[in-house]
């Protein structure tokens, strides 16, 4: 048997030992969550964030569903409550600062706070062998960005409690700093942006301001950055060194205002964000953010995870 089918036969066996710890109910001790806890999941109308929507209402929490366009948000949200599920929609553009303000103070005025965010909404424009970087600026916007955006609205908002709040972005591992086929190849950027004492906010946002400079000016190819899906590649990278970083500052919160973040691939998926393309369902690709969302004991923070397994950022 080859390396392939090796690594196929173990991702197979991984995915069913995963269905089977879904079929397992929480106990009653390990419910830290009721009906009043407020989960927000971010573009969830349709793929994997409809799927973390879907599941985290069948555990019975109350979901904000949200997208940018309301009539597919509305839609999304009555399929749901058709099944009897406490999901709301309210309209979203992470890209957009006046739509993530519109929606902080809604959602304040709503529920007075949340629980739970799930960071889902993202885009991608290349697939198969595609390596475009024409809509570089919309995806670093959108990825990193709108998703830091959305952290610092919504830290005001996180619900003081002894179980602490919790944060998820969806990630990929495509942004792993140390990935042997896709990794920033600037070793002393690389190292930077690896060592906690010298990240930081500027750093990220450099990183990606720089490559976006370089897209602009043709010369981003002998840049060093990574080579498979390179924009959507970055915007990730951002997303999980930001996640280590701002874990950090989470931690020096007293008890009882903790939160905590982390960050996970849901693997390749079979959504409009692959091209269909992926052998995961969208069911399968949203376990792990889930699953990171209600752990009982909430000890870990600032890591990478896929398949309810740690991954090496």
């Amino acid at each position: 048997m080859g390396k392939k089918e090796k690594a196929k036969e173990r991702r197979e066996k991984r995915r069913q030992e995963i269905s089977l710890l879904r079929t397992i109910p929480y106990s009653d001790h390990q419910r830290w969550w009721t009906s009043d806890t407020v989960a927000v999941v971010t573009g969830a109308n349709r793929g994997i964030g409809f799927e973390i929507a879907r599941q985290l209402a069948l555990h019975g929490l109350t979901v904000i569903l949200t997208a940018r366009e309301t009539s597919v948000g509305e839609e999304a949200v009555k399929v749901s409550q058709e099944r009897g599920l406490t999901v709301v929609f309210h309209q979203l553009d992470v890209v957009d600062p006046s739509s993530i303000e519109a929606f902080a103070k809604w959602t304040k005025e709503i529920y007075g706070g949340i629980n739970i965010l799930v960071n889902n909404a993202g885009v991608n424009f290349n697939f198969g062998s595609d390596n475009s970087v024409e809509f570089a600026e919309k995806v670093i916007a959108t990825n990193y960005f709108g998703t830091k955006n959305m952290i610092k609205a919504m830290i005001p908002l996180m619900r003081p409690s002894a179980s602490g709040a919790r944060i998820v972005n969806v990630s990929s591992r495509l942004g792993r700093l140390n990935g042997r086929r896709n990794r920033i190849g600037n070793i002393d950027l690389r190292k930077k942006l690896e060592d906690d004492e010298s990240l930081s906010e500027e750093l990220i946002d450099q990183t990606m301001n720089t490559f976006l400079e370089q897209v602009k000016d043709g010369s981003w190819k002998d840049g060093g950055w990574p080579q498979v899906f390179t924009d959507y590649s970055l915007s990730k990278l951002a997303v999980n060194t930001y996640t280590r970083l701002i874990a950090r500052k989470f931690s020096e919160r007293p008890e009882g205002q903790k939160i905590y973040i982390n960050c996970c691939c849901p693997g390749w998926v079979k959504t409009a964000m692959t091209d269909w393309a992926g052998h995961t369902s969208p069911e399968e690709g949203a376990d792990t953010a889930v699953w990171l969302a209600l752990l009982p004991d909430q000890l870990i923070s600032g890591r990478f995870f896929g398949e309810r397994r740690e991954i090496n950022f």
